[in-house]
Parts: structure tokens; sequence; C-alpha cells
């Protein structure tokens, strides 16, 4: 149970394996999960450990792995995960994992290549078909007649002899047919008309259906093009103007039997290649198939391999070479399952020679291992995220499981709106091995997944504390009848903005609502605010008074724990006495009010003479005397509060220059009393348990400080602690101003969204209502609920962070960072949270 309150007790132990037995002991420490490694090879190059060739061997099959793994998404095939975790192969063999992955890569790759090469040639054949089919038309629309075109083409290609008048034969035109890309046509037809000068011609037509680019599968669109031209020359030039714009030129038959005969061989080589093509596809699918039965399991036997290997490389070889030395943390309470694991792995191995698993004495500090489970492990990522425990500390976690969904609830008391936060968690809670499973880069989603059971509780307590408001999407519910009488028409509660309860006549019974507020303070548009604001305000000092005292109070643990008596009595004591003599007693002043003054009494207990607390505290610490008050009213609340009030600030000053000068000079005392210098008091005994100093923790360690290091840091923690407990009092009136802004907030989408739906009558008023609250729902879980939420959450981790654990957290240590396989294929193979030194 102690285990729950503090970290585990570490300790550090070397560790002897025989060299044939440590990959299989390893392996099982690994599935353990319960062994910190620490690197015994420091100064060594990572490329010049002992076993740099098995951990490169892995990288490739890692290579290899994710190249199938790539190929297998790129073809939407499922990959089988079956959710259990193979054991790490022996080193043996890594040669058949190594030959399965070579074979399968290379089979991979062939028939990849062999299907871009079958796609490449299947694009020339389908690009020269449309050329064909497109060509035919150019030459049928001059062949049906219609040779307008041709004629001015003719005569604009005709060459100067023609112009000057000597006779020719008849003009013979050039032309090439070709495929280009669609965006590029305009730029390619311009570049012909200027490098040609006008003297080609140009026709083209868009092919409907994309073609598929055989090197990375993207679809193009292109456009078959024919161009017309005379003489040499003009052949040329096209032709590298043609290669410049990467457009692809086809041979294409003069004459029209031809280019049938050619079109019907083209269509027949097509349907061949598209037998081939499915073969071909058919077969990479099998493979691929295949692997994705089994790729889960090889990533987790490849990183487990590596993993170890890593593991392996902290170690040193003994003068003999055939023993291996380790040095790890490890939980005492666990050292005899440790023990049975290495057992366990020297038995598979098939090792005579047993490991040896030795405690160390150490003065280094252990790291700091929370053992949690899914329920509190969100709780100790909320502590741990401001700092991870001092070794043996108090750790918050447990009591933040509490507190914090309650002071957030305060914050969010609505019941609406508690009840969908707390029906999202239980959502989460109820499908988390499905959600768990579906494994998301999203790093919002998994947050909100992770804190599953603290959202639950967030809702739960909210919905608490909005029955205690009587709070339901800024509406109340009358459970119990209200416990006023007030005689106003229908017309006047809806209209009357100014309505507002007076206890002081007839029209309150005398007994309050049974839980909760009474509904009809919803309808007290004048004095509502006023009579919450009240409430709230009291309580949420009440509520940090005592959060705050429980801080200081979980210091004594810390103290009595780690033997440190100087800062139990001139720390913890004073400390103790000076909030309770100055803020508890603020803290009692308001319920000795609460129960004292009503509206109904007579003076000098009636509600005109209630006194302010806030003006009672201010002229209590400074002195002051009281202003006078109405007639038939008492100064006081009660008889000697003068006296006793003195007496408190006396003793809470008092206090200030204890915790300031007390431990200081009862440190330099007890050096100069032995006559070395440094020598630790008797808060800062060194004892030797499980290699840990007894006096470290809670500031009592002060064997190599210096005595004006000393007096500058008990005067910081002296300042710190009296003037922060004024702030940190003040601090926790957040939960009254976001409880009220809340409240607020959700009454003003009530009043300004919802209400205007509700207001319709008839067949229009259905729709609209319709349409309102779709707009209302929306905006309540985007602002009320979402960001709200978050606001809350942030002023609650503060409170928790710096109000609460200010007074008995450091949070100095180092988290406990085991070699686990869990760990390592959960972040994906990262093998560096093998090697902690």
């Amino acid at each position: 149970m102690g285990s729950l309150f503090r970290s585990e007790e570490m300790t550090l132990c070397q560790l002897f394996l025989q060299s044939e037995a440590a990959y299989a002991c390893v392996s099982e420490l690994g599935e353990l999960g319960l062994v910190q490694f620490r690197d015994l090879n420091p100064d060594v190059n990572a490329f010049q450990r002992k076993f740099v060739n098995e951990v490169r061997r892995c990288d490739e099959m890692e290579r290899k792995l994710r190249y199938l793994e790539k190929e297998i998404k790129k073809d939407g095939i499922p990959m089988l995960d079956t959710g259990e975790s193979p054991e790490a192969p022996q080193p043996r063999e890594m040669i058949d994992l190594e030959a399965t992955f070579e074979k399968l890569e290379n089979e991979l790759r062939e028939v990849n290549q062999n299907a871009e090469a079958l796609k490449r040639n299947f694009l020339e054949l389908t690009e020269l078909k449309h050329i064909l089919r497109k060509t035919q038309v150019f030459f049928d629309e001059q062949e049906g007649g219609l040779n307008t075109t041709t004629e001015s083409m003719t005569r604009a290609l005709i060459t100067d002899e023609v112009r000057t008048g000597h006779s020719m034969g008849p003009v013979q035109l050039g032309f090439v047919a070709g495929v280009i890309s669609r965006e590029k046509l305009p730029a390619f037809e311009r570049m012909l008309w200027r490098a040609c000068r006008g003297n080609v011609f140009l026709r083209q037509a868009m092919i409907e259906s994309p073609l598929e680019d055989p090197s990375n599968g993207d679809q193009v669109y292109k456009s078959v093009f024919i161009i017309f031209f005379q003489g040499d020359q003009l052949k040329t030039r096209v032709k590298k103007i043609c290669e410049g714009f990467r457009a692809t030129l086809y041979p294409c038959p003069e004459a029209p039997a031809d280019r049938r005969e050619m079109a019907m061989g083209v269509m027949t080589r097509i349907e061949d290649l598209n037998t081939v093509l499915g073969q071909t596809q058919d077969h990479r699918h099998r493979v691929l198939v295949a692997a994705a039965k089994n790729l889960k399991n090889w990533f987790v036997k490849v990183r487990k391999i590596k993993a170890i290997y890593h593991t392996l490389n902290l170690f040193n070889l003994d003068v003999t070479q055939k023993c291996l030395i380790a040095e790890c943390w490890v939980p005492v309470l666990d050292i005899e399952t440790i023990q049975l694991a290495l057992r366990r792995g020297t038995e598979r191995s098939g090792s005579s020679v047993p490991p040896i698993l030795n405690r160390m004495q150490t003065f280094e500090n252990p790291p700091t291992y929370n053992r949690t489970n899914k329920f509190t492990k969100a709780f100790q990522a909320l502590i741990d995220a401001y700092g991870v425990a001092t070794y043996r500390e108090m750790n918050p976690a447990p009591y933040t499981i509490i507190t914090f969904p309650f002071l957030f609830a305060v914050m969010f008391g609505d019941l609406g709106h508690g009840a969908i936060m707390a029906l999202f968690g239980l959502w989460m809670i109820r499908k988390e091995k499905g959600l768990a499973a579906q494994k998301t880069d999203n790093e919002i989603w998994n947050i909100f997944f992770g804190g599953r059971y603290i959202i639950f509780l967030m809702g739960v307590f909210s919905m608490y504390t909005g029955l205690i408001y009587n709070d339901i999407f800024s509406k109340s519910l009358n459970i119990f009848g209200s416990h006023w009488e007030v005689n106003y028409n229908k017309s006047t509660v809806l209209e009357n903005k100014y309505l507002q309860l007076n206890p002081e006549t007839s029209d309150y019974l005398g007994t309050p609502y049974p839980f909760g507020m009474d509904p009809i303070w919803q309808v007290a548009g004048a004095n509502k605010i006023i009579f919450q604001n009240a409430y709230k305000m009291k309580i949420s000092i009440i509520f940090g008074v005592i959060h705050m005292i429980f801080g200081v109070a979980m210091s004594y643990h810390n103290h009595t724990y780690f033997k440190n008596r100087l800062s139990l009595i001139f720390e913890f004591i004073p400390q103790l006495i000076f909030l309770l003599f100055l803020f508890f007693y603020m803290v009692l002043l308001m319920f000795i009010k609460w129960n004292r003054y009503a509206a109904t009494n007579k003076p000098p207990y009636s509600a005109s003479c209630a006194p302010s607390i806030l003006i009672t505290f201010i002229d209590m610490v400074l002195f002051n005397t009281p202003k006078p008050v109405p007639e038939g009213c008492n100064v006081y609340m009660f008889g000697g509060q003068h006296f006793f009030q003195v007496v408190f600030v006396l003793v809470a000053l008092a206090c200030i220059p204890v915790m300031l000068l007390g431990k200081p000079l009862q440190i330099m005392k007890q050096r100069k009393h032995a006559n070395v210098q440094p020598i630790t008091g008797s808060d800062a005994e060194v004892g030797m348990s499980n290699g840990q100093p007894a006096g470290h923790g809670a500031g009592g360690h002060h064997d190599e400080e210096e005595m004006s290091e000393i007096f500058i840091h008990q005067g910081i923690h002296t300042i710190e602690y009296v003037l922060g407990s004024v702030s940190h009092t003040a601090s926790y009136l957040r939960l009254w101003a976001l409880s009220l802004a809340h409240a607020q907030l959700a009454e003003v989408l009530w009043n300004m969204v919802l209400s205007i739906g509700l207001k319709q009558e008839g067949w229009f008023g259905g729709i609209m209502l319709t349409i309102v609250f779709a707009f209302w729902a929306i905006l309540t879980v985007g602002i009320l609920v979402l960001m709200e939420g978050l606001s809350a959450f942030l002023h609650t981790l503060r409170l928790h962070w710096v109000e609460f654990q200010s007074k008995f957290y450091q949070g100095t240590g180092y988290a406990f960072q085991p070699f686990s396989f869990d760990a390592i294929i959960e972040n994906g193979g990262a093998a560096s949270s093998a090697e902690n030194e």
C-alpha cells in the first residue's frame, strides 16, 4: 500500500551473465519490463561496440519490412493484427528471417519492375491507338471534300518559288504525329509558331480518358497532335521542339490501309498486354497478401532483436571474454521476479552457469518509479508533467484523483454539461479496447483517449456540483418544491427583470431547500448574481484554505520519512501555525457568520449587523480598530474575538523569523559543535538504506552547502511561503470567477439562441425550433463544454501544481525507464528507450 503514496523502493544491482545466455536473459527481462540498465561504455563510440553488426542487420531487416508495408498499404490490403506479441527469436533465427525478407523484397521488386515495363509498353500502345484513331479522322475530313483547311494549309506552306511564279509540281507535305501532356499544349503551339515562323500546321484532339503514368501511378490527361510541314529542315526543327517538350512521337503510315492494319495489330497487342498485366497484378497481390498476414509479427520480432542487441551494447565484457557485466536499477519488491526471469533465460539458452544478481551500495539518487494502472496512469501523468517526484517523496497522484475532478467541477458545475462530458468519457471507457487497437497519429484524440477516466470523473463531479447549484443548461430542477411563496402572476415573472427575493418577508418559509439551491433563484433577476457570488466566493476560499492545509500536512510525512527533524520543527510547525491562525481562522469566521446572522434575526444578529469577513480580516492583520456599527449591533461576532485575533496575528508573525532563521542557525550550531566543516545536522544524517541518503528529500540534504547558501535558500523559501499564502488564497477565487462565467455564458446562450425557437408558434415554430436547437447544441458543445472545459481544466491544473504541490512537492527526480518490449513496440521501435544511463 505504501507504494501508492510513495515511489517504489529502488536498488542498484550488478548483473553477471554468461555470454551464451546473455541474449535469452535480456529477452526475458524485456518481456518483464522491470529493469533499467545503465550504460557502462559511455565513452565508446556506437560504431565500435560489440554488437554493432547485429544492430545493423536489424536495421536492414526493418528497412525491408517498411518497404513491404508501403507496398501493402499502396494496394489497400489489410494487415493482420492479432494483438499478440511473439517472443524474441533466437539469434540463429535471424538468418532465416533475413533470408525470408530478402526473398520477398527481391520478388516484389522484380514483379514491380516487370509491371512497370508492361505498363509503359501498354501506355505506348494506348497512345498509338489514340493517334491512329484521331489522325484517321483528320485524313477522312480531307478525303470527304472538306478541303478548305487543307487548301489554306497548302497555300501557307508553299515555297518562295511558287510565289515568284515559277512552275512546280504537286506540293508534297510531310507530317509527324505524337502525344503531349494537355497542360503543355498551349506553350508547345506557341513555340512551334515562333520557331517555324508559321510554316507548320498543327491539328490536335484531346484524349478523353486519363492515362496512367507507369513510374508513379498518377493519372495524366494528354492530347494527340499531328504537325504538317514541308522540307527536311522544318522536320528537324519540329522534332527538336517535340523532344524539348517531352512529347512522344509515334510512326503513323500515310496510307489508310496501312493505318487500319497497324491499328488492328495494336489492338491485338493491347489485349495480350492486358492479360499479362492481370496475371502480374494477381501474382503481386498474392505475394503481398501472404506478407500482410505476418508483417506485424515480423516487425515485433525484429524490433525485439534490435532492442536486445542495443541493450547488450550497454554491458561490459570481463577479462575472460566469457561473461557480460551489467548494472541496473530494479524495484526491491521485484528482485525475486527478476531472478526467476534470469533463470528462465539461462534454461532457454542451455547454459549451465547461473546468472548472478548482486545488490550494490551507492550514493547516487535512484530513479522514481510509481506503479500505475489504466485508471491511475492519466492522473500520474498530470503530476509528472510538472516534474517527476524526488525519490520516495510523497506522491500527490492518489489525492489528485479526488481533488482534481472536484475543483474542476466547482468551476464547471452544470448538470447538463457535466452529463455530456461524463457520457463522452464513459463511451471511451466502454470502447477502450477497440479504440486502443485503432492506433492513430491524431494528437488531440490521443490526449482525449489517454485522459478518458479524468474526463469521466470530471463529468460526474460536475453533475454533482450542478445539482448543488441547481443548474442544468442555465435552468433549474424543481425536485422538492420551492421553499418560497412569491405572489407574482405569470406575466410579471416573465417580463419583469428586476424581481428579487427578500428573506425578511413572509415569502420565505423559513426552511432551506433540502438539496442545493432553491429553484426560485433562477427568476430572481435582481439579486440572483449577488446571492450566488457571495455563496461561491466563500466556498472558493474555504476549499482553497483546506486544500493548502492538506498540502502542508503532506510535508509532515516527507520530513518524518526522511528523518528531517530540523525541517519538521522549523518549517512544518510554523508553516501550519501561520496558515491556521490567519487563513483557517478566516474560514471559521465565515461559518460563524453563516450560523449566527440571518435576515429574520433581530439585532445584534440581524443581516444588517453582519460584519464583512474581508474587512474584519484586514483590520485584524493591521491591528485596526473596527469601524462604528449601527445601533444595536455588535462590533465582534463572538466574545473575546479581539483578544484571540491579536494573539493569532502575533503568533503568526512570530512564526516568520522561526521559518527564516531557525533551521540555518541550528545547522550552524551543529557544525560548530562537531568542529568539522562541512558536516550535516541531524536532519542530514546519511544512511545507506538501498543506496539512498536518509536525509534526501524535502530540503534536508546540506552536506556540501555553504552557510551563506543555506541562509539565502531559507530566506527565499520563507518569503515565498508567507507571500504565497496570501496570493495562493486569493488564487482559489478562480473557482468562483469561472463558475460565474460558465453560468452566465449558459444563460446567454439560452436567452439569445434557444429561447428564440421556443417562442415561435405553429408549424413554422417546429421548423424554427429544430434549426435553432441544432445551432444551440453546437455552441453548447463547442464553447461551453470544450472551450470552457479546457479553461477550467487548465485552472485546476494550476491550482494543483502551484497552490497545492508547492507546499510539499519538489519534483526534482528522474523517471524510471525500464527496458520493456511493450514500450519499445508502442513507440514504433525506438531502441533508444533501451539505452538508459
